[in-house]
């Protein structure tokens, strides 16, 4: 058994330590209100009882509030009294250098929370341990100087998450839709370095990388670009090379046809695009931004994105070299094809393309037989999107923040890109739930309560946001990727009316549903208590935008170590409730608990009334086995896609073991301390530095592996197919 010191570091539990601390409490007070040896031997004995039945690492302030409950339930108040003081003092002494334990922890590679924050960040590497070192000084600003002592109190306490503390201290947004076009077709500048509108697809493939790096260091979110900005590029392509196999052939004499000069430039082109597609997939895994990672990026591919006829074809052939190239993958280390965490691919569903007879179905065939190995592309269905975004389609920010239709007041037209989101504030559901008691009008008191709470939260991020300059990342604000402001210029007329979102994010709502009605969310006696919920948060995201001209948006968190937290808080605050509490995770946004039997088709069709009420963001899933040899089963869950919800992805295994070649699912087991690792079913490795796991969590692919709650629910996830 483990226990999570305050330093971050993983340690063994030590039973001695806490029957010492209980005997030095004990002897500080008179005799006469002393515990016998007998009490102090059965605190220790209850503690460690309790710590065993949660199943996880405990933190010491967590092991330290149980041994306070046992001295009080063993009556002994003059005890309890001076080991709370005594806490209390060490606590004082322990915030003048708190900072300085967990930096010097990060240094020295042992912060086990850390090491499992982020499953797209390796705390090894020097790039990551500077960022993680600049978090920790940004979250203590942020905690003493920067949020209200309210809002501390809840982010700590899991009532809420004050999301990405660790880059609050600076001026800096969340997610964005880049504004690629506007880029290469009137220039931008990089690195004070201008940059022309390019000559050739691959240039501006070459552009684009560079632009993603930038903008990746500028925000601390995801970003999505559409492959129909590069479609211009490939026309250019085309006439530069009939152009030059003319002037060849001319050359050498050589007397042919439009036909075959055509015919020539058409393959070199293919060439190119083969090229270009290639710079966008290895350099968007292989740069590492200023954050020590890959960059978080979304590529969107959608035909009706641009006109019917030869431009649509030309983005027809980009898309399909996307497709091939992800399908074979990248080679690690040991030079075996594996699953790339990014860039994150887009297929939007339509007409054109979601039928057998459909002129581009070839593309279709050719996504699901990637979704089935490399677990990408997601896809967006253009039908029932249009039906929820007043006829638009377009992308998300990242893996699901969606913005709100914005008409751009030159030009009258939906504006998208260009846009970006502010931040976003979570508030936990099911604390509210358990916090009730089950009392339906305190539910309803608290829930209101707890969301002024985030509002609270949400405008001081709005704040921290008004007044800066654009200065502070010119690609963003003066070069084209969001506006073109003036230098000096701040971004505050960005921030109102609609061009940017800001979002409240929620959480738990299946556990929040069985705590208040005994039942699963997708009861049919239970569902309409959980969307009258979704409801209530939207009706509230209203009135906020009504009364401060800030687009406020219902968001479906995508927790990753956030699920830990909360369920953590949640098991301190109010003990193991069946159902609820007793998992060391709590389930994202509106989804369906994942160790709940229930088919793909059902389960796409339930939660679309549930993302229909996230116009913030969501995304739903399906758990299924090793689909390449059936490919007509992922191609009819992409057909009910397209007919029922907006947004969804298949979540496929695509895993290698380094030790013994087995390429397959890495399986999830418990050692000896009952601690939750990654083993190969082939040859028992459980070193995860000589494995490679690719699993989506939050909408991302995540290869660098997850806390003990994260990974206790990829454990528990039933197939859905």
């Amino acid at each position: 058994m483990k226990i999570i010191k305050r330093s971050g570091i993983e340690d063994g539990f030590d039973l001695e330590k806490i029957i010492a601390a209980v005997r030095k409490a004990n002897a500080s007070v008179v005799e006469t209100d002393r515990m016998s040896e007998e009490q102090i031997q059965t605190i220790a004995g209850n503690v460690e009882r309790t710590c065993q039945a949660l199943n996880r690492s405990l933190s010491v302030e967590e092991i330290q509030d149980l041994v306070q409950n046992q001295i009080m339930d063993q009556k002994a108040f003059h005890v309890a009294s001076n080991y709370i003081t005594y806490r209390y003092k060490r606590d004082l002494v322990r915030k003048s250098n708190s900072t300085d334990e967990q930096i010097l922890s990060l240094l020295e590679c042992n912060n086990e929370e850390v090491k499992q924050e982020n499953s797209n960040k390796n705390p090894t590497v020097n790039s990551v341990q500077r960022d993680y070192m600049a978090g920790e000084v940004s979250k203590d600003i942020t905690r003493r100087f920067l949020l209200p002592p309210e809002v501390v109190e809840a982010h700590e306490k899991g009532i809420i998450h004050f999301h990405d503390a660790d880059y609050f201290a600076q001026h800096m947004h969340n997610c964005c839709l880049v504004n690629l076009e506007d880029m290469l077709q009137n220039g931008t500048v990089i690195s004070e370095t201008m940059i022309e509108k390019p000559h050739s697809f691959s240039t501006a493939c070459n552009i684009a990388t560079q632009s993603i790096a930038q903008i990746a260091s500028s925000q601390y979110g995801g970003q999505s670009i559409t492959l129909s900005h590069l479609v211009p590029f490939v026309e250019i392509s085309r006439q530069k090379f009939r152009r030059d196999v003319r002037i060849e052939l001319e050359e050498e004499a050589i007397n042919v046809n439009d036909t075959k000069i055509n015919d020539i430039a058409e393959r070199r082109l293919r060439a190119e695009i083969r090229q270009g597609v290639q710079m966008i997939q290895y350099q968007v895994m292989t740069l590492m931004t200023t954050n020590g990672q890959a960059p978080f990026v979304t590529v969107f591919m959608y035909l009706d994105e641009v006109e019917a006829g030869p431009q649509r074809d030309d983005l027809a052939l980009i898309i399909q070299e996307m497709l091939e190239q992800r399908i074979q993958g990248v080679k690690n280390e040991k030079g075996v094809y594996i699953t790339p965490a990014f860039p994150k691919l887009i297929y939007v569903l339509e007409e054109d393309n979601i039928h057998e007879d459909s002129k581009y179905w070839y593309l279709t065939r050719l996504a699901a037989n990637c979704t089935a190995k490399r677990m990408v592309p997601d896809y967006i269905s253009e039908k029932i999107m249009k039906q929820l975004k007043d006829g638009n389609c377009y992308p998300c920010m990242g893996c699901r923040s969606f913005l709100t239709v914005y008409e751009d007041p030159d030009t009258k037209k939906p504006k998208f890109y260009g846009r970006f989101n502010q931040g976003v504030v979570t508030i936990n559901l099911v604390d509210a739930a358990c916090s009730s008691g089950g009392d339906m009008d305190t539910f309803w008191k608290l829930l209101d309560e707890r969301l002024e709470l985030c509002k609270t939260a949400l405008m001081c991020r709005h704040n921290r946001l008004k007044g800066t300059p654009s200065d502070v990342a010119p690609i963003l604000w003066q070069n084209g990727a969001l506006a073109r402001l003036k230098k000096g210029e701040t971004i505050d007329k960005l921030l109102y009316g609609g061009y940017s979102t800001i979002s409240l994010g929620y959480a738990g709502l299946c556990e929040c549903t069985r705590y208040m009605t005994g039942k699963s969310h997708t009861d049919p006696s239970a569902t309409p208590f959980a969307l009258e919920i979704m409801n209530h948060l939207n009706d509230v995201c209203h009135k906020w935008a009504a009364e401060t001209n800030i687009d406020f948006s219902l968001y479906g968190t995508p927790l990753e170590s956030t699920t830990y937290k909360f369920s953590k808080c949640l098991q301190e605050r109010f003990g193991m409730i069946p159902g609820v509490t007793d998992r060391n995770y709590i389930t994202n946004s509106y989804h369906v608990h994942v160790t709940e039997d229930i088919d793909a088709f059902d389960k796409l069709s339930f939660e679309a009334q549930f993302q229909k009420l996230s116009p913030g963001g969501a995304i739903s899933y399906v758990e299924v086995p090793n689909m390449q040899d059936n490919i007509p089963a992922v191609l009819a869950v992409m057909q009910h896609i397209y007919d029922h919800i907006m947004y969804a992805e298949l979540n496929t295994k695509s895993d290698y073991c380094q030790v013994c070649g087995y390429n397959g699912e890495i399986n999830i087991v418990t050692d000896n301390d009952g601690k939750l690792v990654w083993e190969c079913p082939e040859c028992g490795n459980r070193d995860q530095d000589k494995m490679n796991v690719a699993r989506r969590t939050c909408g991302y692919i995540g290869t660098q592996f997850w806390n003990q709650g994260r990974t206790q629910e990829i454990k528990e996830r039933v197939l859905h197919l």
